[in-house]
């Protein structure tokens, strides 16, 4: 089941739900995604069993509600401050071969690998431990929280002092902490993870200043666990031509970590278990534009698409006006 927001014209929100090739229809009764997500994980019941138990209504043509600004992210907090967006790269099968070009200095690639590359082996010998054990620690990384996710349509503005913003076509998981600390699934999105890769490149030690940028998901949850291969379309649009079109794999089919590896080590930090808080944690990626030698543009359109995760995520590329950054004493 595939599950969305809605705003509506009174400033509430509307859940949607449809199985896949299906159309959408109000939940009955369901004022956010996040209440729903709340009641299931409190209630140790499904999301798909509550929408289930209250009917749907109502049909709503998601394609003209992106067009008129009004789907919301799949899912929001009731204060943004308590959504935490964050990541984890070196992940996927392939991913490598970007990063390290990316972190390599030319007269040292050959002699000794990269910290980037020396992460992704770590992954490839202990990512998927057996059931029970504990594999190897993934790069982490924080994006923001609930003030820096965008909306399905919506642009993806870098900031003024940006070098780049190129997009990163990956799964996020959504999770729910109910009222004892249990971190509860949602399911999973496609995401624009959207990072500044000039600044990384330049220095390694600057990754986390390349992600604290907006990101995007959506436009719907797909309730449940994802399947093991994920295969999808990442494609950046400049006016009515295609600059940059591949395909982008996901699923544990294609990584070198388990989805649970990677969730126990995020959930592993008490910070992460706070009741009532909600999480978007993105899977990392093997596919770039920037690796391709693509210099994105303001007003390029990502477009990123994967079979079973219903409608494609678009974002228009935007940048932010120049401002001046003061302190002040008080």
């Amino acid at each position: 089941m595939l599950i969305s927001q809605l705003a509506l014209s009174n400033g509430q929100i509307a859940v949607l739900a449809r199985e896949d090739g299906a159309p959408a229809r109000i939940v009955n009764g369901a004022t956010s995604v996040y209440d729903l997500a709340m009641e299931a994980a409190d209630k140790s019941s499904t999301i798909e069993a509550l929408i289930d138990a209250a009917g749907l209504g109502e049909e709503v043509d998601l394609a003209a509600a992106i067009a008129e600004g009004r789907l919301l992210p799949p899912i929001t907090h009731p204060d943004p401050a308590h959504l935490h967006l964050t990541g984890t790269g070196l992940t996927h099968l392939g991913s490598a071969s970007t990063r390290n070009s990316m972190h390599a200095k030319a007269e040292t690639a050959e002699e000794a690998p990269t910290d980037s590359m020396k992460m992704f082996q770590l992954g490839i010998d202990g990512g998927k431990p057996q059931a029970g054990a504990v594999g190897t620690q993934p790069e982490w990384f924080y994006k923001g929280n609930g003030t820096q996710l965008v909306p399905p349509g919506a642009p993806l503005t870098s900031p003024f002092f940006a070098q780049d913003g190129g997009e990163e076509p990956e799964m996020a998981g959504i999770y729910i902490i109910n009222k004892k600390g249990q971190p509860c699934r949602i399911g999973f999105a496609i995401a624009n993870e959207f990072s500044d890769h000039v600044t990384e490149k330049f220095n390694y030690l600057w990754l986390a200043h390349s992600k604290l940028r907006p990101a995007s998901i959506g436009p719907e949850i797909r309730l449940g666990n994802p399947p093991d291969d994920i295969r999808g379309t990442s494609r950046i649009l400049r006016g009515d031509k295609v600059v940059f079109e591949a395909p982008f794999l996901s699923g544990e089919a294609n990584m070198s970590h388990s989805f649970a590896n990677l969730e126990y080590h995020h959930f592993k930090y008490d910070i992460f278990c706070v009741p009532a808080e909600v999480h978007i944690h993105m899977f990392g990626t093997a596919t770039l534009s920037f690796g391709a030698g693509i210099k994105t543009e303001v007003g390029d359109v990502f477009e990123l698409s994967a079979t079973g995760f219903g409608l494609p995520l678009s974002n228009r590329l935007d940048q932010a006006a120049p401002r001046t950054v003061e302190v002040l004493a008080i």
